[in-house]
């Protein structure tokens, strides 16, 4: 029961990966690439804010829906007090990372061998590999659904404006009745929205919870008020987009006293298109010649505070 309460905190780490949003989340938005160049220059001159959110909102599932690009990219992360660096590869078969830095060193020999044997199991399971996948597919549904669902659960106003960027304010909407747990975290958070009216893309989403989202009534476990997530996507190449940034920190209580945990802070950079028939093994040996490739300082870019990432911790 602990575990079916710590998922619905996905909706907004997946609305985050669905904007690619794989990527508000997977709930973490949570939610953030287009084969095609979305340039729409249609005016939000005479839109209220929440016909825009809809518009980008409708923009943002086709681009997925549309989206077979592949990446090669850098994740600087917070993981257990130590700021960790790997390289990631999509492909149509699945995802690989390999570690290539600890706090701005390059990893040890020990630490490449362990690599290799950990991408070398992971090859030689291909059932598991499939299981992944089918699991990736589902959360990818799951929050297309939480996500069409934005413009209804909040009320949105306008905030800022910074040439082809508007800022769209948010907040729960008292008249919108939560279908799941999903859709109950989804609505109990406030916070912005950034936009490009040009491409209809959404550029930006943080948010908090407004109050404790109580599940059963509180009998299967809570999350608590404050929790919060931001996450970023950027024009990697003319027409492609992809999250840059993704922070989601929640906390709460699961049934039998167990915490619920969920915190990431991830900066992805360096992106590089990669062929979209790429299999797992060729992305594995792709990530074999990155780490050939010493080097004897760590990769330049922002240091990431060393958050962790846990899930339902004892307490």
């Amino acid at each position: 029961m602990g575990e079916c309460v710590a998922r619905v905190t996905k909706p907004v780490v997946e609305a985050a990966r669905l904007l690619r949003v794989p990527g508000l989340i997977a709930a973490a938005f949570l939610l953030f690439c287009v084969p095609a160049y979305v340039q729409n220059t249609s005016a939000d001159a005479g839109l209220s804010a929440g016909e825009l959110l809809r518009r980008v909102v409708n923009s943002e599932l086709k681009a997925q829906a549309n989206d077979h690009a592949h990446w090669m990219y850098e994740i600087k992360a917070g993981v257990s007090g130590k700021e960790q660096v790997k390289v990631a590869v999509q492909t149509r078969e699945g995802y690989l990372d390999r570690l290539r830095f600890v706090n701005g060193q390059p990893i040890t020999p020990e630490q490449e061998k362990q690599e290799d044997q950990r991408i070398a199991t992971l090859l030689k399971k291909p059932d598991e590999q499939k299981k992944q996948q089918r699991a990736q597919e589902q959360d990818a549904r799951k929050t297309e659904r939480l996500f069409k669902m934005l413009p209804d659960a909040v009320i949105a106003r306008y905030g800022k404006r910074q040439g082809e960027l508007v800022e769209i304010l948010f907040e729960p909407n008292p008249n919108f009745h939560p279908p799941s747990h999903e859709a109950a975290v989804f609505h109990s958070m406030a916070g912005r929205i950034w936009v490009n009216t040009r491409q209809n893309r959404l550029v930006e989403i943080e948010g908090h919870l407004t109050r404790e989202v109580k599940f059963g009534g509180g009998l299967l476990g809570h999350l608590d008020k404050g929790g919060e997530f931001h996450v970023k996507q950027s024009e990697v190449a003319p027409g492609y987009w992809e999250i840059t940034l993704l922070h989601v920190n929640m906390h709460g209580k699961a049934l039998f006293f167990k915490t619920i945990a969920v915190q990431e802070n991830e900066i992805r950079t360096n992106f590089q298109r990669v062929r979209d028939s790429l299999t797992l093994s060729e992305a594995a040996e792709q990530l074999q010649k990155q780490s050939t490739m010493k080097s004897a300082s760590a990769p330049s870019g922002s240091t990431v505070l060393a958050i962790g990432r846990s899930r339902s911790s004892s307490h």
